[in-house]
């Protein structure tokens, strides 16, 4: 659905401020695949994210969606933002309106469609969303800072995107608010098969919900599989400057202590049929 081919991007190209976010980066997303994308602070994650959907131009590379360059003369850039939405770090920044209502509008309302329409698509998304629609008419800057996050996100749903980039969206919540809005995210990949690309420093939300997980190291694509795959290289990951899941590093203690249990795992789910397994309990 998404393929980066030899993706490079220069800040300040030619100039004494010059600085490579990455360089030479390739890969394929597949239609309905939950992709993780991790990395320490700097990696370029967030200026990836943005050369997908055409915010960004690569300084050399291109990206092709559905097999077509994004980045090819007439190519419909505004139409491609309508199919692959993004979800900015702390996106109830970008509240606005009177209503909640009014400002998941926004969206369909600048894409061309009648009130009307636009209406059916906002409210869509917000029972989609998951907020009570006690709040549809309510000041967005008098919800909670989860409800704020849920309309945002209702905001691009209501664009009815087909592939969703979220920056770090549980950024700054509570755990119970991190908790539903990941399990918003992974509901919307299940119920509307929307192909999500999630970028996170939690290596256990990762863990839990991608299919496969991308690491960006010093501007390259350092790995690309599954997660068992990835948090096999626990030691590599950390010269990275990032870490394995929780479980993983159980998994480690385990077997030091004498108790076999398989060392890629990265989930609780994994962990606890591991344990149940050494422990010969069924």
């Amino acid at each position: 659905m998404i393929e980066a081919r030899n993706l490079t991007h220069i800040y300040n190209e030619g100039t004494a401020m010059e600085s490579c976010a990455f360089t030479d980066i390739s890969f394929t997303i597949n239609k309905g695949e939950f992709i993780g994308l991790i990395g320490h602070t700097g990696s370029g994650k967030s200026t990836l994210i943005q050369h997908l959907n055409g915010l960004m131009r690569p300084t050399a590379g291109t990206v092709y969606f559905e097999g077509e360059d994004i980045f090819a003369d007439k190519y419909d850039l505004r139409a491609l933002r309508g199919k692959v939405g993004m979800v900015f770090q702390y996106p109830e920044y970008q509240l606005f309106d009177e209503t909640v209502l009014l400002d998941v509008m926004f969206g369909p309302l600048n894409m061309g469609l009648s009130k009307d329409e636009a209406r059916e698509r906002a409210l869509s998304a917000l029972r989609l969303s998951g907020l009570s629609e006690d709040k549809f008419e309510s000041s967005p800057f008098e919800l909670s800072g989860g409800q704020k996050r849920r309309a945002a996100i209702a905001g691009v749903l209501s664009m009815e995107p087909e592939v969703l980039i979220l920056d770090e969206p549980a950024a700054g919540l509570d755990p119970g608010g991190r908790n539903e809005i990941l399990e918003l995210v992974a509901n919307l990949r299940k119920e509307r098969n929307i192909t999500i690309i999630l970028v996170s420093h939690s290596m256990d939300d990762v863990a839990k919900y991608a299919d496969r997980i991308m690491v960006l190291n010093k501007g390259r694509l350092a790995f690309f599989d599954e997660p068992r795959a990835v948090f096999s290289h626990v030691e590599e990951l950390e010269e990275m400057g990032l870490a394995a899941p929780q479980m993983t590093y159980l998994a480690q203690k385990l077997n030091k202590a004498g108790i076999s249990v398989d060392p890629a795992i990265s989930t609780v789910e994994e962990a606890k049929a591991e344990i149940l397994k050494a422990f010969n309990v069924k």
